[in-house]
């Protein structure tokens, strides 16, 4: 599975990395990823995201029950 987050639907961005030479090689920018075990309490049970860190604040500003609607809204499957 590739870097993506579940919340904010974050994926890889892709750039250069310039050497002291200037000579230009490709890279990638993946976003901090982690996996997140939450107990969601309209489901009554837990649910594992996959979500990038600033998703994670995100669930602590908002709640879990308005990230899970926000998640169904995008169409992902929990």
């Amino acid at each position: 599975m590739s870097a993506h987050c579940q919340l904010t639907g974050a994926v890889p961005r892709f750039g250069n990395t310039i050497s002291h030479s200037h000579r230009r090689t490709s890279r990638r920018f993946n976003p901090n990823i982690q996996k997140r075990t939450y107990w969601v309490p309209s489901l009554r049970r837990k649910v594992t995201l996959r979500l990038s860190t600033r998703a994670i604040k995100t669930i602590d500003t908002i709640g879990i029950e308005s990230a899970i609607a926000r998640i169904q809204a995008r169409g992902e499957r929990i």
